[in-house]
């Protein structure tokens, strides 16, 4: 366990209290609560957008929280679209920046870095295999096939049809992997029509695989319906024989099609079968041989001015944006769960089918919203505005995120430079990368799989955050380190401690903090060991390890 020091105990509580993330904006400077929100943006959308929303906040009479600060509104965005915070430099930058559209030129930016590649394969390999690979299955395969659809910014319609029609070897064909991730012995497609029901359309229907639905229209005849369209598939597992071993181990796997037809017959909790037929939407597919229905039903799915698979990811990123989505959860989508502003996410996905499904479009939208540009702190006048207890999102304030074990990892490297602290060899750096990876995934995994793995504050968690290899090699002083760096430049404590806080919480230090870091700092017998400490406390302050 890491021994706390006065002057460490002092600044960690200095730094905790001056970053609480849910504090009042009530005493917010003048001027500071009158900034008029304007990201640069002239597309009229967005401003339909922002009238569905100023709506909501005026039939529940609140008041919105101000315009996030440009440091708090640029650490988020770096968040959301590429995965990590900025450094310090551009921070800085972004704020001397005087151009009044520099928020909608930094979206537009971020959009085209590789870094929002990685960042959404990232994201859609967790949930579509999870984040422990399923054995079987290609991490890489998979990787590759999203790695490439959001380079080359595929339509969303055509990546999900190529995923639920996908065939063929695993690492050839990296789509099939998603449904060899679902794909269970003898579980006739139960799982993969669960999971794509519940991704791609925005409905869960797993409960009435064996009854009727208690809370809403959905029938158990439904259920196998749609499952009778994922029938015609099959997994074969190639193994070969280990030189070294002689034992047989596993290759490569696929998936292939059968020749199965006619319907899929049921027991109902009466004991009584019946029979299901591929339909969607009413619309009936002939069971019959010669009919590919996984093709079918990737065409039936895009049909209609707004479909559900449109619904489905708009609701999905605008809740990945903003913390909440339109319906909680956002894969549960029907009439006994209404959306908390229907016309807008029916509004939003005709638009987005009319875009041809251009997910950069959609996060331009979101990201350009007013909604996406407020503080996180919140008042009096909007306090109910809380939908962790349960209430109407009414994104009258930014909601606090949780952080993936990816956002944390990459930002604790962009804030302190640890991967190349001691380090004079890439291939060196990059196996000591894969090493605290894995030990982030150990700490994190809440073996769900889905997107809910993140920091949350488990002992776990806290420990390695305070005491793991990484954060030891962040607030080392060894050679490329980013505190190595910082101690060997010209400059006087105040500068240092300014570009101390603007490299982990994307932000200068306020007149208090800066003063009593500077006090501590200057009356320690040990002054690399009060930064040291000062940085430690930075790094596992709240304002670090969320997303706000």
């Amino acid at each position: 366990m890491r021994r706390f020091s006065k002057q460490l105990c002092v600044v960690g509580a200095l730094v905790v209290c001056a970053s609480s993330l849910l504090s009042s904006v009530d005493a917010a400077p003048p001027e500071s609560r009158a900034k008029a929100y304007s990201t640069g943006s002239f597309d009229p959308f967005v401003d339909y957008i922002n009238g569905q929303i100023r709506q909501g906040w005026e039939d529940n009479e609140v008041e919105a929280s101000p315009v996030a600060t440009d440091e708090e509104w640029l650490r988020r965005v770096y968040l959301d679209i590429i995965g990590q915070i900025p450094s310090g430099e551009t921070v800085e930058k972004f704020v001397k920046d005087s151009d009044t559209a520099k928020r909608s030129k930094v979206i537009d930016e971020l959009l085209e870095d590789p870094a929002y590649v990685h960042n959404f394969t990232n994201v859609w390999t967790n949930l579509l295999i999870g984040r422990n690979t399923p054995r079987r299955v290609s991490r890489n395969g998979m990787q590759k096939f999203l790695r490439e659809a959001f380079a080359k910014n595929r339509p969303w319609d055509e990546i999900v049809q190529d995923l639920v029609t996908a065939e063929g070897h695993f690492e050839e064909n990296g789509a099939v992997n998603y449904l060899l991730a679902q794909m269970q012995d003898n579980d006739e497609a139960v799982q993969v029509t669960a999971s794509t029901t519940r991704l791609f359309l925005g409905i869960q229907v797993q409960c009435t695989q064996c009854h009727n639905h208690p809370f809403n229209d959905w029938k158990q005849n439904q259920f196998w319906e749609y499952n009778s369209f994922f029938r015609q598939m099959r997994r074969i597992n190639h193994r070969k024989t280990d030189p070294k071993t002689g034992r047989q181990v596993d290759d490569y796997s696929e998936v292939v099609s059968t020749g199965f037809n006619g319907p899929v017959y049921f027991e109902k909790r009466s004991g009584l079968m019946q029979v299901a037929y591929p339909i969607f939407e009413d619309v009936k597919v002939d069971p019959e041989g010669g009919v590919e229905r996984r093709k079918e039903f990737s065409k039936l799915i895009v049909q209609g001015e707004k479909p559900l698979i449109a619904q489905a990811i708009v609701n999905r990123m605008w809740g990945y944006f903003i913390g909440y989505g339109f319906t909680r959860p956002v894969d549960d989508m029907g009439p006994h769960n209404p959306a908390s502003h229907p016309e807008l996410l029916n509004r939003m996905a005709e638009e987005l089918v009319k875009k041809k499904y251009d997910l950069k479009q959609l996060a331009r939208w979101i990201c350009n919203s007013e909604a996406y540009n407020l503080t996180s702190q919140f008042g009096r006048k909007n306090e109910i505005d809380s939908p962790e207890r349960g209430e109407t999102p009414l994104f009258s304030h930014m909601y606090v995120k949780n952080m993936t074990a990816e956002q944390l990892y990459d930002s604790l490297i962009v804030a302190t430079s640890a991967h190349k602290s001691g380090q004079s060899n890439w291939e060196r750096a990059e196996e000591q990368r894969r090493q605290w990876m894995r030990q982030f995934m150990v700490a994190f995994d809440n073996d769900s799989g889905d997107d809910s793995t993140t920091f949350n504050g488990t002992i776990p968690q806290a420990l390695m955050m305070m005491n793991g290899e990484l954060t030891k090699n962040a607030i080392s002083a060894d050679n490329g380190s980013y505190l190595n760096q910082l101690l060997l430049e010209k400059g006087n404590d105040q500068a240092k401690i300014k570009k101390m806080f603007l490299s982990t919480l994307s932000r200068f230090p306020d007149r208090r903090e800066s003063t009593s870091a500077q006090k501590l700092i200057g009356s320690s017998p040990n002054k690399l060991a009060a930064y040291q400490d000062l940085y430690w406390a930075l790094l596992n302050s709240n304002e670090f390890v969320f997303n706000h």
